[in-house]
């Protein structure tokens, strides 16, 4: 007698899977990441082996004790004190990367500034303005870098007067001078108090953010503004500078005066670090108009038409509603333009400003030999220096990506 079965009660065999290596994803993208990684440590290896082999062929050492060797030449721009026959290569090194960073940080500044005030102006309604702007773009972005940089520093030698008629800055008042040789402005001299100041600087810093904070929040609650600028403002002006006064002024300036052939006192920047800073900022700042111009141009004329609508007035239209979502496409190419400002920095070399390139890699290789090392910690700095400016405006981009939403 035959017993059926139903079909709540079959049991489903599945079919027994044959592993198949080719076709398993998973397997298969292990092994060639595994197998990439093994290339890769196997060229590395062969490329260290091979050199280390010829360079003891030719009697030659590898290795990074010449760090701690005595430098014999003095850099003519350092941020940091250093004696020639005394200090070590090791603080050349750190004193060509303050100047490229230093020269670097202004020039960014300097580029975003200018870069952001151009992009406005090409889409100005006002025809003058836009085709000035329009010029500016066309001029300095056609023509190499490196021209540039040596057409200013020849403009600055053909107009700025000599040592003895000094343009002075001051108004009068002799205390910041414009020369051939370059600018010399006073340096503060900081008192045992200061750091009172500084701390209370800090506090007031935080202070405004969490007043933003609260001013924020209150807007998106009530929907009512509330002053923003002039307390801020107050905060941190008021609080630091009652501490500055109430611990006795603690800074003093050391002024530049003319003694003999040069000025003595104060601080200097050479012609060559004007020349460049004028140049990388020239050059990067058109491009970052043109970056600003297509990130304005890609926001919907509808959504400043619709905040035209309720009420707010043009200025808070541009600040709140189109400035916002233009960032999103201003920021990736931003980030390229930051990069480039710290890497073209190196063309500095052309007109003998003392960054990186030109006291590391050039002089300090031309007294201490170690190529592979030398050139190696410097690609090594752009490298860190680039990833670094690279991840923090990534976090910053991510986060304005969510304005659009």
């Amino acid at each position: 007698m035959a017993t059926g079965v139903s079909g709540s009660e079959a049991v489903r065999v599945k079919p027994q899977e044959k592993f198949n290596f080719f076709q398993d994803e998973r397997v298969r993208s292990v092994f060639f990441q595994i197998l990439t990684v093994a290339i890769v440590g196997w060229l590395a290896w062969f490329l260290a082996s091979n050199t280390a082999q010829n360079l003891d062929k030719r009697g030659l050492s590898f290795g990074f004790e010449f760090l701690d060797l005595v430098a014999p030449f003095d850099p003519d721009f350092k941020l940091i004190s250093f004696t020639a026959g005394v200090d070590t290569y090791w603080r050349i090194f750190i004193i060509g990367i303050l100047n490229t960073l230093y020269i670097s940080f202004l020039a960014i500044i300097g580029m975003s500034f200018l870069g952001f005030s151009l992009g406005i102006m090409r889409l100005s309604n006002n025809w003058l303005i836009s085709k000035v702007a329009l010029a500016y773009v066309e001029i300095a972005r056609n023509v190499p870098l490196l021209i540039q940089i040596i057409f200013w520093y020849s403009v600055i030698y053909a107009v700025l007067p000599r040592l003895k008629q000094s343009l002075d800055l001051s108004f009068g008042a002799e205390l910041a001078f414009l020369n051939i040789r370059g600018l010399y402005v006073p340096w503060p001299v900081l008192g045992d108090l200061l750091w009172m100041t500084f701390l209370a600087l800090a506090i007031a810093a935080i202070a405004t953010y969490l007043f933003r904070r609260w001013v924020q929040k209150r807007q998106d609650l009530t929907g009512k503004s509330f002053p923003l600028l002039l307390p801020s403002a107050a905060i941190l002006i008021i609080f630091p500078g009652l501490v500055f006064l109430l611990t006795g002024s603690p800074l003093s300036w050391d002024i530049p005066e003319l003694k003999g052939f040069n000025f003595v006192g104060g601080a200097s920047l050479p012609r060559a670090f004007i020349a460049l800073l004028i140049a990388l900022i020239f050059y990067h700042s058109a491009y970052l108009a043109e970056a600003v111009r297509a990130g304005i141009l890609s926001v919907n004329k509808g959504q400043g038409e619709a905040a035209m609508a309720i009420g707010l007035r043009p200025n808070k239209v541009f600040s709140l509603v189109t400035i916002p979502q233009a960032m999103p496409a201003i920021v990736p190419p931003m980030i390229s333009l930051w990069m480039n400002v710290v890497k073209n920095s190196s063309l500095a070399t052309a007109i003998g400003y003392a960054d990186l390139v030109a006291v590391y890699m050039q002089t300090s290789l031309n007294t201490a030999g170690h190529a592979i090392e030398i050139v190696g910690m410097t690609m090594g700095f752009y490298m860190i220096t680039s990833l670094t400016i690279s991840g923090l405006l990534n976090i910053y981009n991510k986060r304005v990506q969510l304005v659009e939403r």
